[in-house]
């Protein structure tokens, strides 16, 4: 059995540690200080990575997890809250030292609300050939042989599910709801691909089911007090992914409505939109400071606005861009709805682009404030090239790949310096986090 002492929490999540021979390894369900026994699920030239399955001397800051696939959504559920605040805050640090070539201080913004945050949820298919028919049925198990699954970390292994702790409780009912309706009309494990669930803060859910056959149905799904919404789609089996081939059927609503600071903004299945808006409204409040009333936003990776338009009134104008068309859709929607499409007394205007970044950089202009919130991969190219020559007096920064930000940031310190970060930790019991950098002209 392989042996190793966690040195300390890195970038990602897992715990770091060296074995005899010096090879780093990255492990799972493991925290600093502690001894363990671990299996090895992957092994690199470099490193080794392998999942902790006896703790030898438990660390003070240990808590017993509450669900048995914690690893596959939620790999912190094994400390206190203070230790996980604590290692994302020493991460962060490192990371935008390391990478970013700057320090900073930096605090962590938060709620109690630790559990049943996620709005959003998507959730696999798998067999199970089991004959239990206890009334100790796990909650999203349903009434056939399928059930819900999360993929095992770092395994090609499916692992059955019975609800997810980090998700709305409605989301988890529904799931268990259309999980009884798949098993009714026994459409085959071959068939399935996922299920995207989404919700509000009336506990209000939409749903999409997504399937590799264009099959007929008798019945469907009912919509109650609080499913307000379902779709099922053909998706096809050249892709993995839950990509929307065809509509099959689609019943009740489209989207959702969430209010963020005063503002009601609607936003669909495939938008994007933050998955714990609590916490995203502090972040909101932050940015707000840095807006000018006498200055437009040019605002980069958008969605549905969720940004910029519920705080229109700390800004003069806006031009809101983002590649998907329904995103930027409900954007122009949110808009109109909140009687920005046209100038006002005060010239205040919001524009809608459905475009990439890249590819309408002649937006930023050096007397308007850029906002960018962009994917896991950071600004493209283009995009800092366009920075760096028009040189914008400030750029807002948000965003959940503090790697990526912060290698952004080192491109644009040429011109830039970091006025202020904060962190906020939208995605408690994980790894992630989302950070906030401000930057402006030296």
């Amino acid at each position: 059995m392989n042996k190793v002492k966690i040195e300390k929490l890195v970038f990602g999540g897992a715990g770091l540690g060296h074995i005899d021979d010096g090879r780093v390894v990255f492990v799972w369900n493991a925290l600093p200080g502690e001894e363990v026994e671990f299996e090895l699920i992957k092994k690199e030239k470099t490193h080794w990575e392998g999942v902790a399955t006896k703790i030898l001397n438990p660390s003070s800051a240990r808590l017993e997890p509450k669900e048995a696939h914690f690893l596959s959504c939620s790999p912190w559920q094994i400390m206190t809250q203070d230790e996980e605040n604590k290692w994302k805050i020493e991460m962060a640090k490192e990371t935008y030292k390391k990478i970013g070539g700057f320090d900073c201080e930096l605090k962590m913004a938060g709620d109690e609300n630790i559990w049943g945050y996620r709005n959003k949820m998507e959730y696999s298919f798998d067999f199970d050939s089991s004959d239990e028919t206890s009334p100790q049925t796990p909650l999203l198990r349903g009434e056939g042989n399928i059930v819900l699954s999360f993929f095992e970390r770092g395994k090609k292994v499916r692992q059955r599910i019975e609800a997810c702790e980090l998700a709305n409780l409605e989301i988890n009912r529904v799931a268990k709801l259309i999980l009884g309706w798949i098993n009714k009309n026994k459409i085959p494990m071959r068939g399935l691909k996922a299920v995207i669930l989404r919700s509000n803060l009336q506990n209000q859910v939409i749903a999409a089911l997504f399937i590799k056959d264009k099959l007929e149905f008798a019945d469907f799904p009912e919509l109650d007090k609080n499913f307000v919404g379902f779709k099922l789609f053909y998706s096809t089996h050249k892709s993995p992914a839950s990509v929307p081939t065809a509509l099959l059927y689609g019943v009740g609503q489209d989207c959702l409505t969430e209010e963020l600071l005063g503002a009601k903004l609607k936003y669909g299945i495939f938008s994007f939109f933050q998955i714990n808006i609590p916490v995203f409204e502090m972040a909101l409040a932050d940015i707000g400071k840095f807006l000018d009333k006498n200055k437009s936003v040019v605002d980069f990776y958008s969605g549905v606005g969720s940004i910029s338009l519920p705080l229109y009134n700390m800004y003069k104008g806006a031009v809101l861009v983002d590649s998907c068309e329904e995103a930027i859709g409900f954007a122009r929607e949110n808009a109109r709805d909140l009687s920005l499409t046209l100038p006002s007394a005060e010239g205040r205007e919001i524009e809608t682009t459905c475009m990439p970044a890249e590819r309408v950089t002649e937006l930023i202009e050096s007397d308007k404030i850029l906002i960018v919130d962009p994917p896991r991969a950071g600004l493209h190219d283009k995009v800092i090239e366009r920075i760096l020559e028009q040189k914008p007096a400030r750029v807002i920064y948000l965003s959940c790949n503090l790697s990526t930000q912060a290698r952004d940031i080192k491109l644009l310190s040429e011109v830039y310096k970091v006025v202020f970060t904060k962190l906020y930790n939208f995605f408690p019991r994980t790894p992630h986090v989302e950070g906030l950098a401000v930057l402006e002209g030296h």
